[in-house]
């Protein structure tokens, strides 16, 4: 049952992220969307495995021909883009959030730091493949410092919005995807501040 429940959260959230790329303002030679914040929840849902699964699913999908990249594009001819790694970190983001949020815990704080790991992991991949391809394929000269100007430094305060988004919404989410997780959590956290008791001798 679980892992029906895990499988079913991983399509949608794939069929999310392609959501998010049609909610975009384009600023070449990229666009703000609403794909890294849909990532970041796949990460904190699901974990680093089906996470990595619901993006590698969304990019296959569309290299297959599916019209599901910013801007209404799709195709293998899409590996010549210069945002196409970020399509490829997308899935190193949510392996490195799903794996944070397992490893650090569930509090907000917490989730923001896997987050923002996430979104670091993510232009790890994205920046040094758009720089290749403006440099080399598409004979744009620029700089790796113009490079990270436009393809990250301008982005980044609408990132800060969606890492505190989605660690204030995997909170809520979380307990309903896994129950069990968030009892033990309780469980354990009542436990821990409990009282406990000591034989002491006077």
């Amino acid at each position: 049952m679980q892992r029906t429940r895990y499988l079913v959260f991983t399509a949608l959230l794939a069929a999310l992220t392609a959501a998010g790329a049609y909610l975009q303002i384009p600023l070449p030679p990229s666009a703000f969307t609403a794909q890294s914040f849909c990532t970041a929840m796949a990460g904190i849902l699901l974990g680093p495995r089906y996470g990595a699964l619901s993006q590698g699913l969304y990019v296959a999908l569309g290299l297959l021909g599916l019209p599901i990249f910013a801007g209404g594009s799709g195709g293998f001819s899409t590996v010549l883009q210069p945002t196409f790694g970020f399509l490829l970190g997308f899935v190193v983001m949510a392996a490195v959030t799903g794996y944070l949020t397992r490893r650090l815990g569930t509090t907000f704080w917490r989730l923001c730091l896997a987050a923002a790991a996430g979104m670091a992991a993510l232009y790890a991949v994205g920046l040094p493949y758009m720089h290749f391809i403006l440099n080399v394929v598409l004979d744009t000269p620029m700089t790796f410092g113009q490079t990270a100007f436009s393809g990250m430094v301008l982005f980044l305060p609408w990132d800060a919005v969606k890492v505190a988004g989605s660690a204030l919404l995997g909170r809520r989410l979380l307990p309903v995807l896994q129950p069990s997780t968030a009892a033990s959590a309780a469980a354990a956290t009542s436990a821990a501040n409990r009282p406990r008791k000591t034989n002491t001798i006077r």
